[in-house]
């Protein structure tokens, strides 16, 4: 049973990404489709850090990973590189966990 889901999302990852291919050069210059292409990967990226970080099953809480996010923003605001950022955002949850 799980093989039929398994291979119809194969089906279905390919035929999005057909489609994906067979769209109109003149539709991907406009500059909207631009646009929203260029947003569109933040946004989602965005929405499942949210996610994961704030959310436990279906209610909102506050706990290490947020301490950890924040500690990776300002690690992002120093402009420290992306390995820097993981480590300090990692070291950090840890270490409120362990408190």
């Amino acid at each position: 049973m799980i093989w039929i889901a398994v291979l119809a999302a194969a089906a279905g990852a390919y035929l999005l990404k057909l489609v994906g291919m067979s769209v109109p050069a003149s539709v991907l210059e406009q500059p909207v489709v631009s646009r929203i292409a260029d947003l569109l990967p933040v946004a989602l990226l965005s929405a499942l850090i949210g996610v994961q970080t704030f959310g436990s099953g279906q209610h909102l809480t506050l706990d290490a990973r947020a301490v950890g996010l924040g500690a990776a923003a300002i690690a992002l605001y120093f402009r420290a590189s992306f390995i820097v950022v993981v480590v300090i955002a990692a070291a950090t949850a840890a270490a409120v966990r362990l408190l």
